[in-house]
């Protein structure tokens, strides 16, 4: 059934306007989004099928322009917008970071790295530069590697904290297993960097591991 032919109230785009996006399912976002549907299914119906076929809203989201051009009813455009809207989601959680006085923590900054990271299927290790008051200065991705590790190099991270001018960095870096425990090898790179940034005058203020559920944070696992 066509979704003109529902009640005005009913329908996702008019809901939204009425009760705000967050009233909204995943599957009526992601509908408004889709504009229209496929022969046979209709922008709701459509949607549905999306997320059931990906396994979920983050799935679907997570999957490269191949795999997604490959999916009823996103064809090239539908897939630029739907890339576009996920970088400027990640870009204005960055914006509201830099607009804090600084951070009281490192997990302040958990949803921009988990959005930025969780996705990857290989590691990347990823780092946020702050000023003497912990104000953001800049996001970078360091190094990038293999599906279980990236190797990182400290004298590469103490060029970029001079180049930034900052006095303190939060790392980051995702495990494409899912699981965000911190492993021998992440407490032994978090060490050797302490070392090294300590020469420089940077502290250190935590290494975030991000997984599927979210992050773990190592300083609150007590490692300095």
């Amino acid at each position: 059934m066509s979704i003109r032919t529902w009640r005005l109230q009913d329908r996702p785009r008019e809901r939204l306007l009425r009760k705000g996006a967050d009233a909204l399912s995943d599957v009526e976002l992601l509908a408004i989004f889709l504009g229209s549907g496929v022969q046979g299914m209709n922008a709701v119906e459509l949607a549905r099928y999306l997320l059931y076929e990906a396994g979920g809203l983050r799935k679907l989201l997570d999957a490269s322009v191949v795999e997604l051009r490959q999916k009823p009813g996103l064809g090239q455009a539908k897939v630029a917008l739907l890339k576009a809207s996920l970088e400027l989601g990640q870009r204005y959680l960055i914006e509201e970071l830099e607009r804090q006085e600084g951070l009281s923590s490192a997990t302040e900054a958990g949803d921009f790295l988990v959005a930025k990271l969780r996705g990857y299927s290989y590691e990347v290790f990823s780092a946020i530069f702050l000023d003497q008051r912990h104000r953001v200065l800049a996001y970078e991705e360091l190094f990038r590697g293999t599906l279980n590790a990236a190797a990182v190099y400290p004298r590469e991270v103490v060029v970029k904290c001079l180049a930034h001018g900052a006095a303190a960095i939060i790392f980051a870096h995702n495990h494409p297993s899912g699981v965000a425990e911190p492993s021998a090898a992440d407490v032994s790179v978090t060490e050797r960097l302490i070392d090294a940034l300590g020469l420089v005058e940077v502290r250190v203020l935590d290494h975030l591991i991000i997984g599927d559920g979210g992050w773990v944070s190592m300083a609150e696992r007590g490692w300095r």
